[in-house]
């Protein structure tokens, strides 16, 4: 008996199309590779969370320096006021012993 074309095709078919177990490796290669994916996923996830720290804590740093220096400004300025209002009490202390010791050369002549 001769097999058609058609009847050898069928035959194909239906051998390509019948039920097969999946060999043990094919799960195994399967869920490593999903492990593998998931383990990447971790590493990239904190690699972000790393930078994400790292900018917090050098905002915060920036933050901290920026605050100290704005502080330490205004001491400055407080300072300064008070030195220029002491330069203002010796001026006019000056002033007056100046006068003083005018009227007093003046009495002695």
């Amino acid at each position: 008996m001769v097999l058609e074309p058609m009847d050898n095709f069928e035959r194909e078919l239906s051998e390509a199309l019948e039920r097969r177990p999946a060999p043990l490796s094919l799960k195994r290669g399967i869920l490593e590779r999903r492990w593998q994916q998931r383990s990447r996923q971790r590493m990239r996830m904190v690699w972000f969370e790393r930078l994400a720290a790292s900018l917090v804590l050098a905002g915060v740093a920036g933050g901290a320096v920026i605050g100290h220096y704005a502080v330490e400004r205004r001491k400055g300025e407080e300072a300064k006021q008070q030195v220029f209002t002491a330069l203002r009490i010796a001026n006019h202390a000056l002033e007056e012993m100046n006068a003083q010791l005018k009227q007093q050369d003046r009495n002695f002549r």
